[in-house]
């Protein structure tokens, strides 16, 4: 076959493989929860070559600021283009909204649900200023280490030109920005003014009178020409007054490790329906998590079970931040191998945590499972999967794995599918043989081009400190493990690690301000203090000399 001929095969393929991958659309609000009077933004992102009808929105909304943004991938399956469009939504009446499923050529978003609260009867401090800011936390007496979100909000009534926002971070305290600003208009005392509202995660890192500075902003608006003769230009500046949070203390009766939260809720996504004795089986658990990022989040683990290996795969974790207060769905699947036939019972995993709205201490926790495990097939008993194979293994084929019967062997149709798929799979490896063939040898003479998509290094110091000032503990203790060679697992390894007893004495005073049995601000100065010129490590002990001649000698 010419290489023309296999050229134009392999076209045809990535042509039949692009024209089945099917168009996908997704929509989002960039809030869930408005005042009567604001606006909120609805985005839709699809890869369908159409744009959304806005039509079924006329009735209950007024539309207003539409855009679209197109983006082009290059990927594995070929060229990929999306498109994410944007528009502003303003309710024409408060409560529960449903905004509806919208067409976007053949595919359709799934409805979405807008909560309106009616408006504020109390103008904000500041109103019928051109510009002014305010600030508050989702809840006003936290826990230590709770995780509250904060947000400020900056008001304009005249167009910006520039300007700059700035939350200062309080003593005691970690404070972060997370996700993106939200922009949306608001009506106050028959004034339109624009919002900009930016979300912070805040954590408390000791009980009592914690103050959060106020919010600064300058900038410029726009000007004409009289302001600018009278030597006005625009400029406009705004601060926000301090906040008082009274943080409170851990509970004596609380449970450890001290979890704070919102909410938490355990599920079995994927439960197997029956075992076999050395065959791996896929058990997936999920827990919904209201109040706390991933990193704040205990491992997900199975109790353990008598006669049952299990291999746990990396969490999944899908995280979100709603009006700065972090949300997170982590995933796990465990894969079970059972060693010998008969019942099991396996208990469901349980986590203690401390609900914050409440004030008392909660169990969430998953039934138990119940099984009779079969005897193992001859030729796949007694081995089980390594956990990188245990996603692999999980779904074993309904079907017997004894030798093929006539009903199971390929009849004439499926035999010409057969032959079809075959010929595909040798045109693709002689395509490849041939691109390998005509590869360039200057190609694979220049290492450090293949080095340029090299895993990014471990953070460095400048992270680890960036972290010592605006981060929390949790980022300081990841980050300073990192700095470890060869790596550590945790702090006490670190500790073990350090040659600097000041060093070691901060790390220790961490740890329990971590907990909740130490002073966090007095932790955070320590450590600042202590590793001002970066960690000190204990010198790596040298291998000693085996005493038994090498295996292969240098010749």
């Amino acid at each position: 076959m010419s290489r023309v001929s296999l050229q134009i095969v392999v076209l045809l393929l990535l042509s039949f493989s692009c024209l089945a991958a099917t168009a996908q659309t997704r929509a989002w609000l960039d809030r869930d929860r408005i005042a009567f009077g604001e606006t909120v933004t609805l985005n839709i992102e699809t890869d369908a070559n159409a744009a959304p009808d806005y039509g079924p929105l006329q009735a209950g909304f007024d539309i207003s600021g539409r855009s679209s943004r197109r983006q082009v991938e290059l990927g594995s399956s070929g060229v990929r283009t999306r498109t994410l469009y944007a528009v502003a939504l303003r309710p024409r009446r408060d409560g529960v909204i449903t905004i509806p499923g919208l067409s976007v050529g053949n595919q359709r978003t799934d409805p979405l649900v807008l909560v309106v609260a009616p408006a504020s009867t109390v103008p904000p401090a500041g109103a019928g200023d051109d510009v002014f800011l305010e600030s508050e936390p989702d809840d006003a007496s936290p826990y230590v280490q709770q995780a509250v979100g904060w947000v400020v909000r900056l008001y304009s009534a005249v167009p910006l030109v520039s300007g700059q926002l700035d939350q200062p971070a309080p003593d005691g305290a970690s404070l972060r920005q997370v996700g993106d600003d939200a922009q949306y208009s608001r009506q106050i005392d028959g004034r339109r003014y624009q919002v900009i509202e930016r979300r912070y995660l805040l954590i408390p890192e000791r009980s009592g009178d914690l103050v959060v500075p106020g919010a600064t902003f300058q900038g410029r608006g726009a000007s004409g020409f009289f302001d600018e003769f009278l030597g006005g230009g625009g400029a406009l500046q705004a601060q926000a007054p301090p906040r008082k949070v009274a943080v409170q203390p851990v509970p004596a009766q609380a449970p450890q490790p001290w979890l704070p939260l919102h909410g938490l809720t355990l599920n079995y996504r994927a439960t197997p329906q029956q075992l076999r004795v050395g065959e791996a089986a896929t058990l997936t658990v999920e827990a919904v998590v209201d109040g706390a990022s991933a990193a704040q989040m205990p491992e997900l683990q199975l109790p353990p079970v008598d006669g049952v290996q299990v291999f746990a795969e990396p969490v999944q974790a899908d995280e979100r931040f709603v009006d700065g207060r972090p949300q997170v769905t982590l995933t796990r699947q465990f894969a079970l191998v059972p060693s010998r036939a008969g019942p099991l019972r396996m208990p469901g995993l349980q986590l203690d945590w401390w609900d914050v709205g409440g004030d008392q201490a909660r169990i969430a926790r998953l039934p138990p499972l119940e099984w009779t495990v079969a005897a193992g097939t001859g030729g796949r008993a007694g081995r089980p999967p390594s956990a990188s194979a245990a996603p692999a293994a999980a779904n074993p084929p309904a079907s017997s794995s004894g030798p093929p019967t006539a009903s199971s062997l390929p009849t004439g149709a499926d035999r010409r599918w057969v032959l079809a798929t075959a010929a595909f799979g040798l045109l693709w490896l002689l395509t490849l043989l041939w691109g390998l063939h005509r590869q360039p040898a200057h190609v694979a003479a220049n290492p450090s081009a293949a080095m340029t998509h090299a895993p990014a290094a471990k953070p460095g110091i400048a992270a680890f400190k960036r972290a010592l000032d605006s981060g929390d503990f949790d980022e300081v203790a990841d980050r300073l493990c990192a700095l470890a060679q060869p790596p550590v697992q945790g702090l006490d390894e670190v500790r073990a690690r350090l040659a600097d007893p000041a060093q070691a004495d901060a790390v220790e005073a961490m740890q329990r301000a971590r907990w909740g049995g130490g002073d966090g601000v007095v932790a955070r100065r320590l450590m600042r203090d202590a590793f001002a010129r970066g960690p000190r490590w204990r010198p790596s002990s040298a291998a000693p000399p085996s005493p038994l001649p090498p295996l292969y000698p240098d010749t």
